[in-house]
C-alpha cells in the first residue's frame, strides 16, 4: 500500500460504477479516476446544475470519458427508488457502488420521509439504495464492490439506537459521527452477510483523512464565523487535496486483495497514502450491526430479501 496512487488503479475497462455526490471533492475525483481507468461511471448527484458542470468538467479532463448524470437525492426515499429503477432498465449490472454523499454537522433538520438530515442521507439513504441496486451488483458478480465513505470522525459516538430521531437531544458534531459510525456499522453488518451467503460480493469502507471538500465549508458556514475561521485554518495548515484524499476510496474499489469490511484510509490518520484504517471497537459489534439493519429495513422499507440474517 505505502505509495499506492490514482496511476495503480487497475483497468475498469467494461465496469460500470454509480458514485454518489459525484459533482464535487472526493466523489468527484473518484468518478473522474474511475473515468480515466475505462469505466463506465453514473454521476449520481441531487443538483442537477452542478452535476451539469461536473460532467462537463470531467469530459473535459479525460477525453472520451464515458459518463453519465442522473439525478439522486439521498434525503428523499422517493428519489433514491427512482433512480434505482431508472439505473435497472438501462443498465444490466453494477461492478462499483460508491456511496459517497454525505452531509457534515448540520443544524437540527429532517428530510423529505422525516428522518434526522445527517442520519438520513448519510446512512439511510445508501442503505436503501444498496439495497434497491442488490440485484444489479449480484449480476456482476464476481468482483463487484460496494464502497461506504466513512469518516474518522466515527469515532466521536456510537450510534444510539434507542434515539435514531434525535428526540432526546441533538448536537449537531456528534450526529455527524454518529451517521459515520453507522456507516461502518452497515458495512459490517453487509459484509457478514455477504459471507454467510457464500457471495463474492464485497463490502468495504473508507474515510479520506482530512480533506479540503465543499464537505467541510458546509460544516464551516452552519458552525457561524469563529467555526468557518477555525476551519479555513485548518485547511490551509493539515488538509490534504481532494485528491489526495480519495485515493483510499479508489484503494478500496479497486487494489486487489480488499476483502470483506476492510476500512481503508490515510496512512497518518489524517493524511497519506492508503493503509488499512483502525477503527472504534463499536463499529465491528454483531449485536448492534444487526439491530441497525434492522431498524433501517423499518425505516426505508427496503428489504434485503437476498441476505437473510
Amino acid at each position: 500500500m505505502p505509495g499506492w496512487n490514482a496511476t495503480k488503479i487497475p483497468d475498469q475497462s467494461g465496469r460500470t460504477a454509480v458514485v454518489t455526490g459525484a459533482n464535487s471533492g472526493i466523489g468527484y475525483v473518484t468518478a473522474r479516476e474511475l473515468a480515466r481507468r475505462g469505466a463506465s461511471v453514473v454521476l449520481a448527484c441531487r443538483s442537477a446544475a452542478r452535476g451539469k458542470a461536473a460532467e462537463i468538467r470531467l469530459r473535459a479532463e479525460v477525453p472520451g470519458a464515458e459518463v453519465e448524470l442522473a439525478a439522486l437525492d439521498l434525503g428523499d426515499l422517493g428519489s433514491v427508488r427512482e433512480f434505482a429503477k431508472a439505473f435497472g432498465e438501462r443498465r444490466p449490472a453494477l461492478d462499483l457502488l460508491i456511496n459517497n454523499a454525505g452531509v457534515m454537522a448540520l443544524p437540527y433538520g429532517r428530510t423529505a420521509d422525516g428522518f434526522e438530515t445527517q442520519l438520513g442521507v448519510n446512512h439511510l439513504g445508501h442503505f436503501a439504495l444498496t439495497g434497491l441496486l442488490l440485484p444489479r451488483l449480484r449480476a456482476a458478480a464476481p468482483g463487484a464492490r460496494i464502497v461506504n465513505v466513512s469518516s474518522g470522525f466515527h469515532a466521536l459516538a456510537d450510534v444510539d439506537l434507542d434515539d435514531l430521531a434525535y428526540e432526546h437531544g441533538y448536537r449537531r458534531w456528534f450526529a455527524y459521527g454518529r451517521s459515520k459510525t453507522a456507516n461502518l456499522l452497515f458495512t459490517h453488518e453487509l459484509s457478514r452477510r455477504f459471507a454467510a451467503a457464500g457471495s463474492t460480493l464485497v463490502a468495504a469502507a473508507a474515510h479520506p483523512g482530512y480533506a479540503s471538500t465543499n464537505l467541510h465549508a458546509g460544516a464551516a458556514r452552519d458552525g457561524g464565523t469563529l467555526a468557518a475561521r477555525g476551519l479555513a485554518l485548518a485547511n490551509d495548515l493539515v488538509a490534504q487535496s481532494a485528491a489526495r484524499g480519495a485515493l483510499p476510496t479508489l484503494y478500496a474499489a479497486t487494489a486487489p486483495g480488499v476483502g470483506q469490511d476492510d476500512f481503508i484510509g490515510p496512512r497518518f490518520g489524517w493524511r497519506g497514502a492508503p493503509v488499512r484504517s483502525w477503527r472504534a471497537r463499536w463499529t465491528l459489534d454483531d449485536e448492534s450491526g444487526e439491530r441497525l439493519w434492522d431498524a433501517s429495513e423499518k425505516l426505508t422499507g427496503v428489504s434485503y430479501a437476498a441476505l437473510p440474517r
